[in-house]
């Protein structure tokens, strides 16, 4: 069974920058498509970003394109979500998922896998 843990969430200032990491035991992550997920109070669970399993292939929602970089960190069996020039409409919890083969998506339903999230609020 794959569990993962996101961290690195906080406060930031606007402008700001901060990374995630999404992090699994026992597990090696590049088995598995990670994509990364946010969710802002009252509204519905979005996708930010994916890798796939090799990590030669990225996508991005259009709102974080040229800000946050996905990338893996196979030394240290993490996936890391850079995100910099942070704006308030980021804030959101974020989640990171597993999809148990290749190819990513930013469509929720195709993930089997969930952390219990991190917060990240952007606010001066």
């Amino acid at each position: 069974q794959l569990q993962l843990v996101e961290s690195g969430g906080g406060l930031v200032q606007p402008g700001g920058s901060l990374t995630l990491s999404c992090a699994a035991s026992e597990v090696t992550l590049n088995r598995f498509a990670i994509g990364w997920f946010r969710q802002a109070p009252g509204k519905e669970r979005e996708g930010v970003s994916c890798i796939s399993s090799s990590g030669y292939s990225s996508n991005y929602a259009d709102s974080v394109k040229g800000r946050f970089t996905i990338s893996r960190d196979n030394a240290k069996n993490t996936v890391n979500l850079q995100m910099n020039s942070l704006k308030s409409e980021d804030t959101a919890v974020y989640y990171c998922g597993a999809i148990d083969g290749r190819i990513c998506t930013l469509r929720t339903d195709s993930y089997d896998y969930w952390g219990q999230g991190t917060q990240v609020t952007v606010s001066s």
